[in-house]
């Protein structure tokens, strides 16, 4: 009886992913318009461009601030632009009064009005039509921490000094008022006719429609642009702070992305995640074009794939694993030790989520490597726990000797560039604690010569002639997913360290491959479960040739 693999499984699961995600993102840039020029169930535009030029009619934008969620009335008015071509994206920056009450941890709120462009009068409620949208410009949160040097006088580049930069350091828990220093808006610049009945749920909370049943432009403050890293600070002495106003027309589809987007983003929250989690993911949508954008979402699924593929095999390899010849148990280690640094540098650098939780589970993978490979067993007798050591066979012996031998001249290398690079890092690059420089050093050591503590296990490699004991398949789906993290290497923030660390594993991979191509399969070497095919009794297809054969 036929029984599927994990590896089909994950496959079917993977191809009706992919099939949905296309479908999904058709059916958003391409909706279901309205043929009919005279049906009544037709909801059409109100302005539509030029029919022979294309150009379409110029409209006025005019943003207003106040400390008022309600835009009636709208308060202080900041900018005005009497002509906008909704074709053409534009920045503007304006210098806005800040209010006391908002230099007081106090809300202030933005009201952005659409107009018709020949409306001159000051109330925008007095237009012939007018649309607005209205959104928090402000937000209320816990600055990013101040650093400082732990040695020395100098400043961090901020203009504080030592004592000022510690004096503002403990007092980084108290939440204060950050203004949006970008406003992004946007209109659809395309001229459809929606059917009544099937209005898309992402379009029709945009919709005003005039009593002659037609819907004038579909008016967008992105919120989903609203980014952490676009916060500025204010305080009580801030009079004064420039807002950035980014127009940009958007497509139907992608404006229907968008608002997508920010409601699964809210899921998220509800799940757990912070705001900057939340960030890098509006950076994915906003940042990037709809190409691209499809490429990201192939492409992370395929590593999804990849991961569980590695996984699953790395987990089989370690599992049925009788002894450790060939393998370097000094490399093991590293490796344990370099995954427990690595998380913690980047929980300590607060990283995006998206990163944090797939390194907390591959230093809890490598603890059990460890455990497996050093054969510990834990018991308790009399209430006390004890910790015992399986006994290395010869071939085993013979291994540890060649690692020691790789790993002697290492040490010799790396213990004085690791100490000169801690020291310079204490003397001139400020930070936030004597733990954040500690950790960050360790860090930086395991990025910088990580690659070489893989040397031994080369050596290892080079001095056995073979590669057969290695976890060949699970080696594989890992090159592939280091070479797709290169490409999210530049789509996702991260430490400069950590990116540079993604380049650095393509060495180290096609080494190994170099290797596999130069030490062939040899059946008298023992494979990843202690065992050589000389070993195993013969089939009788085997019997039978080797009778012939003689």
């Amino acid at each position: 009886m036929w029984r599927p693999s994990v590896v089909s499984i994950l496959s079917l699961l993977f191809f009706l992913y992919i099939s949905h995600s296309i479908w999904t993102l058709y059916t958003l840039f391409h909706p279901k318009t309205c043929d009919g020029e005279d049906s009544e169930r037709c909801l059409k535009p109100a302005i539509v461009p030029d029919a022979q030029t294309g150009v379409w009619p110029l409209v006025q934008l005019r943003v207003y601030v106040s400390n008022s969620a309600n835009s009636k009335p709208p308060g202080t008015e900041i900018y005005r632009q009497p002509s906008l071509n909704i074709d053409e994206a534009y920045e503007k920056q304006v210098e806005i009064q800040v209010p006391e009450r908002t230099r007081k941890n106090g809300t202030l709120f933005v009201h952005c009005f659409l107009m018709p462009a020949d409306f001159s009068a000051t109330n925008p409620f007095d237009a012939p039509w007018n649309l607005v949208q209205s959104a928090p410009l402000t937000r209320y949160m816990v600055p990013q921490a101040a650093t400082f040097q732990l040695m020395g006088d100098a400043d961090d580049g901020s203009g504080k000094g030592k004592s000022d930069s510690q004096t503002h350091g403990k007092k980084q828990h108290k939440p204060m008022t950050h203004l949006r220093s970008i406003l992004p808006i946007g209109v659809v610049n395309e001229a459809l006719s929606f059917d009544w009945r099937e209005i898309p749920g992402e379009v029709s909370r945009l919709l005003r429609v005039n009593e002659r049943h037609l819907y004038y432009p579909i008016f967008y403050l992105d919120e989903l642009s609203f980014r952490v890293k676009d916060l500025v600070k204010i305080d009580q002495a801030t009079e004064r702070a420039n807002v950035t106003v980014s127009y940009r027309p958007v497509s139907i589809g992608k404006l229907r992305l968008l608002v997508t987007a920010l409601h699964s983003l809210e899921q998220l929250r509800a799940l757990g995640f912070t705001d900057k989690d939340m960030d890098e993911v509006k950076g994915i949508f906003t940042d990037t074009n709809f190409y691209f954008l499809a490429l990201t979402v192939f492409v992370a699924a395929i590593h999804i794939l990849l991961d569980l593929l590695a996984f699953k095999n790395d987990i089989s390899f370690w599992r049925g694993r009788k002894t450790m010849v060939g393998l370097s148990t000094r490399t093991l280690l590293w490796r344990c030790f370099s995954q427990v640094v690595i998380f913690f540098y980047l929980l300590d650098q607060q990283t995006s989520l998206l990163v944090l939780i797939p390194a907390g589970i591959g230093a809890l993978i490598e603890f059990w490597k460890v455990k497996k490979a050093f054969k510990i067993s834990i018991s308790i007798v009399g209430g006390i726990p004890r910790i015992r050591f399986g006994t290395p066979s010869a071939d085993e012996v013979q291994t540890e000797q060649f690692d020691s031998q790789g790993m002697h001249y290492l040490v010799l290398l790396l213990v004085p560039l690791c100490l000169g690079g801690a020291g310079y890092s204490l003397l001139y690059v400020p930070h936030k604690s004597w733990y954040s420089w500690f950790i960050e050093c360790l860090a930086n050591g395991v990025y910088a010569f990580g690659f070489l503590f893989m040397l031994p296990q080369l050596f290892v490699n080079y001095k056995l002639k073979s590669v057969a004991h290695l976890p060949w398949r699970a080696f594989m789906y890992k090159a592939f997913n280091t070479f797709i993290d290169d490409l999210f290497a530049f789509i996702i923030t991260m430490p400069t360290a950590h990116r540079v660390a993604c380049f650095r594993d393509d060495v180290v991979f096609v080494i190994y491959l170099y290797q596999r191509y130069l030490y062939p399969v040899d059946k008298a070497r023992v494979n990843e479960f202690g065992e050589t095919f000389e070993d195993a009794a013969p089939t009788p297809v085997d019997a039978k040739r080797r009778k012939k054969n003689e």
